[in-house]
């Protein structure tokens, strides 16, 4: 369920609120806890293969991190999203940075998946229509969501779609571009890094038929 709050919510308000029960964390859109349900075991393989790519590829320059939250600013107002991915090199972040608190600067690169088998939730379909983070979640949406990213000065975004088996790269200078199949996916963050889509999903032994 959504947190209301008589007023909008601040940051510190949000960040003193006490934890959700069970596995269920909390986003803060609009001035709202908007919940983010865990994932299940293939949208958690998907990740742990796209963060072991990202890590090796970076080793020694930043640190790349599943499910940490991140202080932004979306449209004038507190944002704090919680990717499913997030890669902050040690330009934005000091390596000797040491808080147990949520990334405090705009990471380098986020990554979310939207898959059709990632989460469960028990929220009314009216809920479910409100929530960031939502079943059902389309791919606008998500590249709704990439630009708040962009504009909050994040360097790149890639959504995952996993029904349609795809990655598209969202930049601040330039149109997206989608990766399918066979298609060699390269990133000028990550020097060497190159990959085909394919090569993820079966990494990752997700299905052809995950409906």
């Amino acid at each position: 369920m959504i947190l209301q709050a008589k007023n909008q919510l601040t940051l510190q308000e949000f960040l003193n609120l006490s934890p959700g029960e069970g596995d269920v964390t909390y986003e803060l859109v609009d001035g709202q806890a908007i919940p983010k349900m865990s994932p299940k075991f293939f949208h958690a393989k998907l990740t742990r293969v796209l963060l072991n790519l990202i890590e090796q590829s970076c080793e020694g320059k930043g640190e790349v991190c599943p499910e940490w939250a991140v202080a932004l600013n979306r449209r004038g107002r507190d944002w704090m999203p919680i990717p499913d991915i997030l890669y902050i090199s040690y330009e934005r972040l000091p390596a000797n940075w040491d808080e147990n608190e949520a990334c405090p600067v705009p990471p380098d690169l986020v990554i979310e998946i939207i898959s059709p088998f990632g989460f469960e939730s028990s929220q009314s379909t009216e809920t479910a229509k409100t929530a960031t983070l939502s079943p059902g979640q389309t791919f606008g949406q998500m590249a709704a969501k990439a630009k708040d990213y962009l504009d909050a000065k994040v360097l790149r975004v890639w959504v995952v779609d996993s029904k349609a088996r795809s990655i598209t790269v969202f930049y601040p200078d330039a149109a997206p571009q989608t990766y399918m199949g066979e298609e060699l996916l390269k990133d000028s963050l990550f020097e060497g890094l190159k990959f085909t889509v394919e090569q993820v999903f079966e990494k990752a032994k997700i299905p052809l038929d995950t409906e």
